[in-house]
């Protein structure tokens, strides 16, 4: 539970994630990877933060060890997509416990 809420107690890493529920609508056409199946490249993100690529991935590690983002390595890219059934368990538990 403490690594879900440092998770989600940052403004930046909440962005990621509601671009991500639409990845089509929030960033161009990749090279390599579909946006919907594989995920969007760490770059597009970091360029779309307006941060460095090392601080994107920070807070993209941040989320995967939450389990709220999942990574698939494409050449030497790292693409990230939400994981929707952590993000139901969580739903889920977030209700039951309040």
């Amino acid at each position: 539970m403490v690594k879900l809420l440092r998770a989600l107690g940052n403004e930046k890493r909440l962005q990621i994630l509601e671009w991500l529920k639409e990845p089509g609508a929030h960033f161009p056409p990749q090279v390599d990877g579909d946006l919907v199946r594989d995920g969007v490249c760490v770059v597009l993100i970091a360029r779309k933060l307006e941060v460095a690529q090392p601080t994107a991935t920070g807070h993209l590690q941040i989320l995967a060890q939450a389990d709220l983002v999942v990574s698939k390595r494409i050449k030497q890219w790292t693409f990230y997509r939400r994981n929707e059934a952590a993000i139901r368990r969580v739903r889920s538990e977030i209700a039951r416990s309040l």
